[in-house]
């Protein structure tokens, strides 16, 4: 059973059913993209893949459209995908149904001879693009000129670009996804005294203090848009946690509000969130974790139970529907879809796979080689992290 969300104007326009003059045009596609209401796409998408046989790989975000998701060869969340997209060396054709982050690790993990494509280049993430790495590299000197800087070691989540990768390979650290995010930092803090979280500082926090026992004044907020972060010198040289002000745009729209009221209208629900949440949002749940621990407790569950989920709505939606024997709520009452996700629509998919069966190649993700080294080392520390 599943109710819902009432829409709003914003998820009607993510949805293509309105307009709006004054939003980011995106990037155009070299070529006209067949109409969205145009019945036959998905046949299309079917002979186009059919025709293309194993030269082609699709990968699907759990995030994306059920439309988009039934044409993939494996979905799963950013990292897995990119290992899989590694596993498969006979795939000429990667085709990325996710965003521009995600399929850069992709390009960095693949072959030199398999080409990762991305159907909208407009597909980005709000978060990655809140570390730039001109700010990052900032930061840093003002850590040198702090004198902590040889004290800091950077910890970067998988959901960055891969200019931060990089950068935090160059300077010994280390990716993390939040399946490992307790890993990840448990290793940072045996190599060094202080942590530079990039770039969501909520997976930072809450990973900190409610796994690792840190205390929220272990914890400080570097806002790169301040002179010096808005951070004083006694701030730096006492934090634990360099927190990056960074945040998702879906998780951060829950808040307390929204488990209060949930529990009030649903009685004896159970509230499972991202840890990508809000730190009261997350300490007011029952349950937390990445996107595939989400999935996996809800199999769980049993029969009758009440779920409440604080995610992306197409999962929720997803799961509600693979899951009838139970009630499953999304966390806001109103509708919030991932803006960049949903440019990978059916009509991008159709026309990136009909113009590779054409011989064009269209939307390639590369990465540079430096920046990809790098990037590589940082990749493969979290992979040499011990288990816990």
């Amino acid at each position: 059973m599943f109710a819902e969300p009432s829409p709003t104007a914003t998820a009607l326009l993510l949805l293509g059913r309105g307009s709006d003059a004054d939003s980011e045009r995106g990037v155009d596609c070299p070529g006209d993209l067949p109409a969205p209401s145009d019945p036959d796409l998905v046949a299309r998408a079917t002979a186009a893949k059919k025709a293309l046989g194993d030269r082609l790989f699709i990968l699907g975000h759990h995030y994306q459209r059920d439309e988009v998701i039934q044409f993939a060869d494996v979905t799963g969340d950013s990292f897995k995908l990119a290992r899989d997209a590694a596993a498969r060396p006979e795939a000429e054709f990667i085709v990325f149904c996710g965003v521009h982050f995600m399929a850069e690790s992709a390009d960095i993990l693949t072959t030199p001879g398999q080409r990762v494509i991305l159907p909208d280049l407009a597909a980005g993430c709000s978060m990655a693009d809140m570390a730039v790495l001109s700010q990052v590299e900032q930061a840093w000197e003002l850590f040198e000129a702090e004198g902590i800087a040889d004290r800091v070691v950077p910890v970067t989540y998988m959901n960055s670009s891969a200019a931060i990768k990089g950068f935090v390979g160059r300077h010994g650290g280390v990716v993390c996804t939040s399946s490992n995010a307790k890993r990840a930092l448990t290793w940072a803090f045996e190599q060094g005294q202080k942590v530079l979280f990039l770039p969501d500082q909520h997976l930072g926090r809450n990973t900190a203090v409610l796994e690792m026992g840190f205390t929220l004044d272990d914890c400080v907020l570097y806002d790169p848009h301040k002179r010096d972060g808005g951070l004083t010198s006694e701030q730096l040289a006492q934090a634990r946690m360099i927190l990056w002000r960074g945040h998702c745009s879906v998780h951060g729209r829950f808040t307390l509000d929204c488990v209060n009221e949930v529990r009030e209208r649903v009685p004896g629900v159970n509230v499972l969130v991202h840890p990508e949440c809000r730190h009261e949002v997350v300490t007011a749940a029952d349950y937390v974790g990445s996107t595939e621990y989400i999935i996996k407790t809800l199999d769980a569950a049993p029969a009758g139970s009440a779920w409440a989920i604080g995610t992306e709505l197409n999962l929720v939606r997803r799961l509600a529907n693979r899951h009838p024997d139970k009630t499953v709520s999304f966390l806001d009452r109103t509708v919030c879809y991932c803006s960049t996700m949903n440019r990978i629509d059916l009509p991008h998919l159709v026309w990136a796979l009909e113009e590779l069966v054409a011989g064009r190649v269209p939307n390639v993700i590369t990465v540079d080689a430096d920046t990809a080294h790098f990037a590589r080392v940082a990749l493969d520390q979290m992979l040499a992290l011990p288990a816990q």
